[in-house]
């Protein structure tokens, strides 16, 4: 029952806010007769200690419901109840038995009795229901940490799963850490060593692990139920709030590492999933409004292949999204994020595509996101593909055409020597037109949808059957080569032939234009057993076994080698940045086959070269590739005799380690006018453009 010293409280801001005595309530609800405030003693309490309906009358202005409840504290546990129609015919579920999360909240709690079914069947549902927590981010000493802002030219991105990361017993955190945002902190200087200088983290908002199948978990995380709060599970203390310093400690040292950190955000669909899914949150409060309905309104249209569609240029969800990537950058410091299935936010309340979306203008014109990294996954669920096409001039997109293309060519498919010359420019072909940065394509081979490198050279058909669906999920379209054996195998031939074959996709992908994205554990050959969509697999199919870095130290070393190289490569203007189109005339690209100055561009051809001038014409690079199953001996472009100077073989993926990669100054010179390139491998020479290697080993 409500007490006399309740008050109506304030509209704005939406969410629990603390304020001087007290805190303030705000929630939206635009059909509901009735909202009640529960508050909790516990977070496993079966009953609420107070419930306080708010009054339409006192407690309600427009379509916000609010109260201002004083002497309330940090890590005061809540939810809310709606009361109102259940009229799906018209869009509306209410269900007034149902514990509702706060949109809004920056921390939930979870009881030890969580069940995700009790939210989908009739009657009260509070002892198994999530609740919100009050929190005051403004608590937290940054000691003057701010948002990196590091040029994309400057950017070499690690997606990774923060539990994934340390969870396996191999990694040497303690049991207690493993997981967690702490024990990723103790890993920040083997990202260091790596090279990389962004962290792409799996989404870290709260999400429901029991959105799986039967006696499985979510382990991806793409199934949010909210978008403030992170995730609890990845936090190694005890107590609803303490996720929130956690968090930011991690932020805080990534920052002092010099590493950058992107969300991978889900802002197409909740796990409140479809017609028979469960009230959560969004649902029970405005159900007609968050999520993008049929004309049968009692069907959810479903453009994420997840059971509904975020309503995201509806007024409400685009405040909701605006504020939340407000709140991640002010609050939380973090540089940037990618959106999953981003092509989602470019629909209208109908679905249809819009073209000009207000909920992306809204991103990229806002002056508190401006700098912060925007990453779209130009696509969605529904067949929309935007990928070169996607709206505005802030934000760089993920390359699939990349990805298929290089896969493609090393895998020795016919007609993929042109489209790979393209991916490796950058893709001018997707966009030259924009006359963007050329750092706008998004490069990568693998990502956490889909085989890992190490399976990508191991397998030819997809192995999901952990799943638990009889390997129906996942794609069968992976462009994979199995190198002659499905899965391990003891033939030395064959994993000498992978080795190189990783190499070929890590050469690729780093020295291309654009900016690369690697997959964790592809740097050690990490393995998910030829699963490839373990979103369910919270195991060692997942987690990145340490064993690994001394089992595949050679790969490591390449890796690190070509992250030092990229960021040496002289590619970066010293005034300005350029576009894609002015580097590429810059660059001055010459392309050859085997023979100078003739590339074979036929069906049949699997074998290309090149040579381009750095941007400060401090070197040449000239790279060859081959893609056949025989070597090839290449031309080598000649060098004046006055010049002193010699080829040197930087990379060569068909030697063992340490020769397969050099650095510049220490790189064996070639002086003869031919080289052989032996099968499915790539060899990379630089030519210094001045009179002493010190200018070259300079040149940054």
């Amino acid at each position: 029952m409500t007490t006399d010293m309740t008050k109506e409280g304030m509209s704005a801001p939406l969410g629990a806010t603390l304020t001087d005595g007290g805190v303030n309530f705000s929630v939206f609800s635009k059909n509901a007769a009735l909202v009640e405030l529960l508050l909790f003693d516990d977070r496993n309490a079966a009953q609420p200690t107070r419930i306080i309906p708010l009054a339409p009358h006192r407690n309600r202005t427009y379509h916000y419901w609010h109260i201002f409840v004083p002497d309330l504290k940090p890590g005061q546990i809540y939810a809310y109840r709606a009361q109102g129609p259940f009229a799906p015919e018209r869009g509306l579920r209410f269900d007034g038995k149902k514990l509702l999360l706060d949109p809004y909240g920056l921390a939930i709690a979870f009881p030890e009795g969580y069940d995700r079914k009790a939210a989908s069947r009739p009657g009260d549902n509070t002892a198994a229901a999530m609740k919100s927590v009050v929190a005051d981010p403004g608590r937290y000493d940054w000691k003057g940490d701010l948002p990196l802002k590091r040029p994309f030219a400057e950017t070499v991105i690690y997606e990774m799963h923060v539990r994934g990361f340390t969870s396996h017993p191999s990694s040497g955190v303690a049991p207690a850490k493993r997981g967690t945002y702490a024990g990723l902190i103790e890993k920040i200087p083997y990202l260091q060593d790596l090279g990389v200088t962004a962290v792409e983290l799996l989404p870290v908002f709260q999400f429901d692990p029991q959105d799986a199948p039967e006696g499985r978990v979510n382990y991806w995380g793409y199934q949010p139920v909210s978008f403030f709060a992170p995730h609890r599970a990845y936090s190694s203390r005890k107590g609803p709030l303490a996720v929130l310093d956690e968090f930011r400690d991690m932020v805080k040292a990534l920052h002092r590492a010099g590493i950058e950190i992107i969300l991978d955000v889900v802002f197409n669909h909740t796990t409140e999933g479809g017609p028979n899914g469960p009230t959560l949150c969004f649902r029970g409060l405005a159900n007609n409004l968050y999520y993008i309905l049929e004309k049968d309104k009692s069907r959810y249209a479903d453009y994420t292949g997840c059971g509904n569609t975020l309503n995201a240029n509806q007024p409400i969800v685009r405040r909701l999204i605006q504020d939340s990537l407000r709140y991640w950058v002010t609050q939380m410091h973090v540089d940037g994020f990618r959106f999953d299935l981003a092509s989602i936010l470019s629909r209208d309340e109908a679905g249809r595509p819009l073209p000009n979306p207000p909920v992306l203008w809204d991103i990229e014109s806002d002056p508190l996101l401006a700098g912060t990294k925007l990453i779209a996954e130009a696509w969605d669920a529904g067949g929309l593909y935007q990928v070169g096409s996607f709206l505005g001039d802030a934000w760089q997109e993920w390359n699939g055409r990349f990805r298929d293309d290089v896969r493609s060519f090393l895998k020795g498919d016919n007609g993929s020597v042109p489209r790979v010359a393209t991916r490796l420019l950058g893709s001018p072909d997707i966009y030259g037109h924009e006359d963007r940065e050329a750092e706008q394509s998004i490069n990568f081979v693998t990502c956490h949808d889909g085989f890992t490198l190490n399976d990508l050279v191991s397998y030819n058909h997809k192995h999901n059957e952990a799943n638990g669906e009889n390997n129906r999920d996942g794609s069968d379209d992976n462009l994979s080569w199995n190198c002659g054996a499905e899965g391990p195998t003891d033939d030395q031939v064959i994993e000498v032939l992978r080795n190189r074959q990783v190499k070929n996709f890590f050469a690729l992908e780093l020295l291309a234009v654009g900016t690369p994205m690697l997959l964790m554990g592809d740097e050690v050959r990490r393995t998910q057993r030829g699963n490839n969509n373990a979103y369910c697999q919270d195991n060692d199919i997942s987690w990145f076994d340490w064993s690994l870095l001394e089992r595949h130290a050679d790969i490591h070393r390449f890796v690190k080698a070509l992250n030092a190289f990229r960021q040496r490569r002289d590619m970066v203007a010293e005034e300005g940045n350029p576009s894609l189109n002015q580097l590429l005339q810059r660059a001055e690209i010459k392309w050859h086959g085997v023979a100078l100055n003739r590339p074979d561009w036929s069906e049949y051809s699997h074998a290309l070269a090149f040579t381009l001038r750095s941007l400060r014409a401090r070197f040449l690079l000239h790279a060859m590739l081959n893609a056949y199953w025989e070597p090839l001996t290449f031309e080598l472009p000649p060098i004046s005799t006055e010049s002193r100077q010699c080829w040197r073989r930087c990379v060569d993926t068909a030697l063992a380690s340490p020769d397969d990669i050099c650095p510049w100054e220490k790189a064996p010179l070639v002086a003869q006018t031919t080289y052989v390139v032996q099968p499915r491998s790539v060899v990379l020479l630089a030519l210094a453009l001045q009179a002493t290697a010190e200018g070259v080993s300079q040149a940054r």
